[in-house]
């Protein structure tokens, strides 16, 4: 590892598919997400996720970002202080909903009636459970994207690659590329926080989605399966101890 490996920047996505939130601190909790990270989630069709005995679905059955690109175009806040989400569209903000309420949860599916019509396979029902990620990963994890691994792939493409395109919560400088994959198994620490690896992070077409304007113009995983053998880039760790993280932070390895 490099000197000093260190937190350039944190996002969650309170919506599963829709943009991401920039934060200037985390709290984490063992065995937790980012808070309220992918809390949210509009089916696609088929209503058969349950609050009451949530599980975990292949993310086919939502509206996201892999097979539905103009959702990219969507600009997105969550307020935690009244599970508000604001959404903006091209600059102006088209909606405000209380996603614990009825009557929110009613008016995002509405306005994603109109605005995803060509895509749904039926009505949009946003779903959530108290506690419950419906992250890509079936466990509880926080996912690590290494800068100098989305370099890496730059120089490879001969193109400027938006780091958003992986979706990440942690993203970390100072490292050699690609070095984090070799963390699976291990214990390390993030600002007073400590993780564990889990499993490297497989890219999916989603990466293939220019997050600002919306448009499919790579082949991201396509590129890493021709140049490394597979498709993956960034790591995927379980919060092993509670702590608060944020932008400056060190990252350390115990071991």
């Amino acid at each position: 590892m490099g000197e000093r490996a260190t937190i350039v920047n944190l996002y969650r996505y309170p919506v599963k598919g829709l943009s991401p939130e920039p934060l200037d601190r985390v709290t984490l909790e063992k065995g937790e997400t980012f808070p309220f990270d992918r809390a949210f989630a509009i089916e696609n069709g088929s209503a058969d996720f349950d609050p009451a005995a949530p599980k975990h679905f292949p993310k086919i059955k939502f509206l996201m970002l892999m097979r539905d690109e103009r959702l990219a175009k969507l600009k997105t806040r969550f307020d935690d202080a009244t599970t508000t989400l604001h959404v903006a569209l091209e600059g102006r903000e088209r909606l405000a909903a209380n996603l614990t309420t009825a009557e929110g949860r009613a008016a995002l599916e509405g306005f994603m009636a109109d605005y995803m019509k060509d895509e749904l396979r039926g009505a949009p029902r946003l779903v959530f459970a108290p506690g419950f990620s419906h992250s890509d990963a079936p466990a509880k994890l926080v996912s690590i994207i290494n800068m100098a691994s989305v370099r890496a792939l730059e120089e490879k493409i001969g193109r400027k690659v938006d780091p958003l395109r992986f979706r990440g919560n942690v993203y970390v400088e100072g490292l050699e590329p690609f070095e984090d994959h070799e963390w699976v198994g291990r214990r390390f620490r993030m600002g007073n926080a400590g993780f564990k690896g889990v499993h490297r992070t497989v890219r999916c077409a989603a990466t293939n989605v220019d997050p600002a304007t919306g448009a499919r113009d790579m082949e991201i995983p396509a590129m890493l399966m021709r140049e490394r053998g597979d498709a993956d880039l960034g790591l995927y760790a379980h919060v092993s101890s509670p702590g608060s993280i944020k932008p400056g932070d060190t990252l350390v390895l115990e071991d």
